[in-house]
């Protein structure tokens, strides 16, 4: 087994090249393996383009190996036909003998159907290698179709003295609380998740892009809550640069060429809403860097899997409370000057 999860690890490894790019699709990487040697390998990059499975198969170099070899690949190949034929079929038509299987894919359209497949056709077939680390690299996946929900991730900056913002600002633009080393990782983080979600009262204060300008990678959707349409019409969150989606109380009288407008009930549990929206939208994934008030209508609706919180060294002596989680376990991380502080929601 250990030598099975050698193999494992390093398609973990390659599937991690594909964070931020192959939604609405997993993260997989895979290798080919004869005589204890790799000899293809490969990674899922995007929806629509080859599989992991298909990149490692085209990698190998001499084709006649495959019928001695074995594949391993992090997530259970597909079965059904998508964008891209089943990766079974490939796997059964170059005769590989052997495939280990980090975890079982929980899309209904594969949900143990592909191993069956590949066992059907007489190969050896290991299943659960590496299981707990390969349904990590996929959270946003699995939380997305076990729990009919996006992986909900919040973050926040806040003060040595827990402000995360002052009271009064002279300009429309952010106050720094981290250095820029921790600003950067933000912007690596955007581009890794499929939305961003701030309240209106960020949108007025510091009008933001939500883009990712410090970091090379695909911009978030941008989601937006304004109950009462109160965003100013030239907010950069409104300039059709990236996909937004906007929650309202009524339907503004505006129309975007890359903006949805959703209304909801404000007066109801709102995280519960603009989650089965968001869920609706076939979004995996959304971080949220709202102010207080959003953040806390996630935290005390207990609708959210993870939260990253920066702690800088400066002191603001008063302003905005940052929110509080009621958890005691977490990791910590030094960045420079700052604290990143993570924890997880196991309820």
């Amino acid at each position: 087994m250990k030598i099975h999860e050698k193999y494992i690890r390093r398609c973990i490894e390659l599937a991690k090249n594909g964070l931020g790019t192959t939604y609405p699709n997993p993260l997989v990487g895979s290798v080919i393996v004869y005589d204890n040697k790799i000899i293809g390998e490969g990674w899922h990059k995007k929806s629509g383009e080859p599989h992991a499975e298909v990149n490692a198969v085209n990698s190998v170099k001499d084709k006649s190996l495959l019928k001695k070899a074995t594949i391993y690949v992090s997530l259970e190949p597909c079965s059904h036909f998508g964008k891209t034929p089943p990766c079974c079929d490939l796997i059964i038509q170059n005769k590989i003998p052997s495939v280990v299987i980090g975890t079982v894919d929980p899309n209904i359209k594969v949900a143990g159907n592909g191993i069956k497949k590949l066992m059907e056709a007489g190969i050896h077939v290991t299943v659960g290698i590496l299981e707990a680390e390969c349904n990590e690299l996929n959270k946003r996946f699995f939380t997305f179709h076990e729990k009919k929900k996006p992986y909900i991730i919040l973050k926040w900056a806040e003060s040595h003295d827990g402000f995360i913002a002052p009271i009064e600002k002279s300009e429309k633009k952010p106050v720094w609380i981290t250095n820029v080393y921790s600003r950067q990782l933000v912007h690596k983080w955007r581009t890794e998740e499929q939305a961003i979600l701030v309240g209106t009262q960020t949108v007025i204060d510091d009008n933001p892009k939500l883009n990712a300008r410090d970091w090379f990678g695909n911009n978030p959707i941008r989601v937006v809550l304004d109950q009462n349409n109160r965003i100013p019409k030239d907010s950069h969150i409104l300039d059709n640069q990236a996909k937004t989606i906007l929650f309202s109380g009524f339907k503004p009288n505006l129309e975007k060429e890359n903006g949805i407008f959703e209304t909801i009930d404000f007066k109801k549990n709102i995280a519960e809403q603009i989650v089965q929206s968001l869920y609706t939208n076939h979004i995996q994934s959304v971080i949220i860097e709202g102010g207080r008030q959003t953040l806390h209508t996630f935290i005390d609706a207990n609708l959210w899997d993870e939260a990253r919180i920066f702690v800088g060294n400066t002191p603001f002596k008063n302003g905005i409370k940052a929110p509080i989680l009621d958890r005691k376990q977490f990791e910590k991380y030094c960045i420079g000057t700052d604290e990143l502080l993570i924890f997880r929601n196991h309820d």
